[in-house]
């Protein structure tokens, strides 16, 4: 591959300056916060997009600014070629870390660990490296290449909704959030949200308030329960069981208030198989404790049933489907609020290319309203597919394997990145096969050799795609 040996060496040359940049970017707690003036999604996000451009500025490169929503660097002042889409917002710090905290990042065995590393800071920074290598060896191209940094891909991706009121989409793109060969079917996804509201009960035993789940894309490590008129003895007989069960801990305080901690493990909502989940746990010990009849308790236990512990293909609600592109449906109970007189909860569905969007809809709303909640969700977003066999997919494997020896191929995932809109937008990259990254998990880390191998194949992509 032309230029290939040039690559290779500057990237080697670089891997440290490559290194302390996705540390700088890392120490920065860049979770969606409160609105501020200037900062649409609070100060985090915009402090790493401010470094993000100081990096990008100080470079060389020319770097445009979208109202501090997203930072556009160009490679060149040529027409679109590709555009690389990764963004700078994390999700929450969660719990359970041991090899640092989260915001302080840490090298150990090859590994850099800390929140944003694999998602998406790293990659992130590797794609702007494969750009500043091409930059800074004067590969010639024939067309522009664009690192586009967002600051709230994970609640939402208003900030490339807002870019694109402004920009067109490049004849490709691609995204370095997720994993490789190359991601070309991403499955459809609804972050569903159901609602109720009963007479508040005064009889005893009770359950006084329920608070659980961190994002509506993260499995449940944690559920808090407020519980009156119980004795500790037999709850903790009955919590017992379920932990046998579930391998779900359950902790009890009796000051101020008794308290019920369910503590389980974190996952990415799309792979609700890899968590182990602390809301429906807390459901099934409740399914199982003497609570005094309610409306309330009426509709935890429904719940329950449409949503069991260890089932996460929406079997029992009746939406069970799969297909062998895409894999199956995957499901998972996330957040939920409980108070006297209200139930508030969120699940997240991630549906294959087979699924009927309309269907799952109609059948969710219908099984749900029987259990005694509304769904408030009119629509879900449908999966998106780019043809794995045109040049596109080809090209980009192309460079994975020479700079690998890895096989190629198309994959779908559960996932939604910054593409799942766009025509002629793939995931490609930066978590290589066999690598569990923790990904919004405790723990989160990025193989160094694996960023640098991405660097390269991303800048062999681009002259390979904008020569």
């Amino acid at each position: 591959m032309k230029y290939k040996n040039e690559i290779e060496k500057y990237i080697e040359d670089h891997k440290q300056e490559m290194i302390d940049d996705i540390i700088k970017l890392c120490e920065i707690n860049s979770q969606k916060m409160p609105y501020k003036e200037g900062m649409p999604f609070g100060e985090g996000p915009y402090k790493a997009l401010m470094a993000a451009i100081s990096m990008g500025e100080g470079y060389g490169f020319s770097v445009k600014n979208y109202d501090n929503y997203v930072a556009a660097i160009d490679l060149n002042d040529k027409e679109k070629g590709l555009d690389i889409l990764a963004h700078l917002d994390v999700v929450p710090e969660g719990e359970g870390w041991t090899k640092t905290e989260p915001f302080k990042p840490h090298i150990e065995d090859g590994k850099i660990y800390g929140r944003g590393t694999s998602d998406d800071k790293g990659p992130a920074v590797a794609a702007l490296y494969a750009l500043r290598a091409l930059k800074e060896l004067n590969i010639p191209l024939s067309k522009n290449v664009r690192l586009i940094l967002g600051t709230d891909e994970e609640c939402g991706s208003e900030c490339i909704k807002h870019y694109y009121k402004f920009e067109k989409e490049a004849p490709l793109s691609f995204s370095p959030d997720a994993e490789y060969p190359v991601v070309n079917i991403e499955k459809g996804k609804l972050h569903g949200n159901f609602v109720a509201n009963f007479e508040k009960s005064t009889e005893l035993p009770r359950i006084v308030s329920i608070e659980a789940g961190t994002k509506v894309n993260v499995v449940p490590p944690k559920a808090k329960m407020v519980i009156e008129g119980l004795k500790i003895d037999d709850v903790k007989a009955e919590a017992d069981k379920v932990s046998a069960e579930t391998g779900i801990k359950f902790l009890f305080d009796l000051e101020p208030v008794f308290e019920i901690t369910a503590m389980g493990k974190n996952a990415h909502g799309s792979t609700p198989q890899n968590g182990n989940n602390a809301i429906t746990a807390l459901l099934l010990l409740i399914s199982r404790l003497k609570f005094a009849k309610s409306k309330q308790i009426e509709i935890l236990n429904n719940l329950y049933k449409l949503m069991p512990h260890g089932e996460t293909d929406g079997k029992s609600l009746g939406i069970k489907c799969s297909d062998e592109k895409s894999g199956e449906l995957t499901l998972a109970f996330s957040l939920l609020k409980v108070t006297q007189d209200n139930i508030d909860g969120g699940f997240d569905l991630r549906c294959p290319i087979c699924a009927s969007t309309k269907d799952i809809m109609s059948t969710l709303r219908a099984k749900l309203s029987a259990a005694g909640v509304e769904l408030t969700n009119q629509t879900m977003t449908e999966p998106h597919e780019v043809p794995g066999d045109g040049h596109f997919v080809q090209t980009l494997n192309k460079c994975y394997e020479e700079y690998t020896g890895l096989k190629g191929g198309a994959i779908a995932i559960g996932g939604l990145t910054y593409v799942h809109d766009i025509k002629n937008g793939v995931a490609f990259g930066a978590i290589f096969p066999g690598t569990d990254t923790h990904m919004h998990g405790a723990d989160e880390f990025m193989v160094i050799s694996e960023l640098v191998a991405s660097a390269k194949i991303f800048a062999q992509v681009i002259v390979e795609l904008c020569s």
